[in-house]
């Protein structure tokens, strides 16, 4: 069985084209069999992007673990003026990310291949993800801990997660991080977890 949070060369094509609107932006994404909701934009990944804000201080945006470039694509058209910079493990969703970054003519995003934060060589303001919580504990703890090292004194880290894969040991782990985590959404079972890096 295929996972999205890994690489299946072997794993045939059955690409789709979804026509999604949040926050009154339109996109056009390209999706494939292999990578994270397929289908249509999951629940979870609405409900971060519904209530993220960017206020004009921010720069530069890190996605992890992006899938096909929903965050990416959407916060990229939201705020102009930022850089976004999409990782993912997965190279097919990295492809798609690349197609729709054409699609959308949102030419402020960069997406790379990356196993979490192995070939992030920048920081950033803002650190958004959905993460791969069937990749296991560890590896989510870990993204946690890289997003830490990888953002700027006052920047910020914004997490959904569903209440019944981990959401309270989350928000411990990224309060045990950061010194400070709160849930700034809760909605059909999952939260945003918010955070702010105040450098001690």
């Amino acid at each position: 069985m295929s996972h999205y949070y890994l690489n299946d060369e072997s794993l045939a094509h059955d690409t789709n084209i979804l026509e999604v609107t949040v926050k009154d932006v339109s996109m056009r994404l390209y999706t494939d069999k292999g990578v994270f909701s397929k289908g249509g934009l999951d629940f979870g990944t609405r409900v971060l992007l519904e209530t993220i804000e960017l206020h004009e201080g921010i720069k530069t945006v890190i996605d992890m673990g992006s899938g096909y470039g929903p965050i990416s694509i959407n916060l990229a058209k939201r705020y102009p003026f930022i850089k976004v910079y999409a990782y993912d493990v997965n190279e097919r969703a990295i492809d798609l990310t690349k197609k729709n970054i054409e699609e959308n003519k949102t030419f402020n995003v960069e997406a790379q291949v990356s196993f979490l934060f192995e070939h992030v060589d920048h920081k950033a303001d803002v650190v958004v993800t959905n993460p791969p919580i069937r990749a296991g504990k560890k590896t989510v703890f870990d993204l946690y801990e890289g997003a830490y090292a990888a953002l700027n004194d006052q920047g910020s880290l914004y997490v959904v997660i569903q209440k019944k894969q981990g959401a309270p040991s989350s928000l411990e782990k990224i309060k045990s991080l950061f010194g400070n985590c709160e849930v700034i959404e809760r909605k059909g079972g999952y939260w945003i977890l918010f955070a702010q890096k105040i450098e001690k």
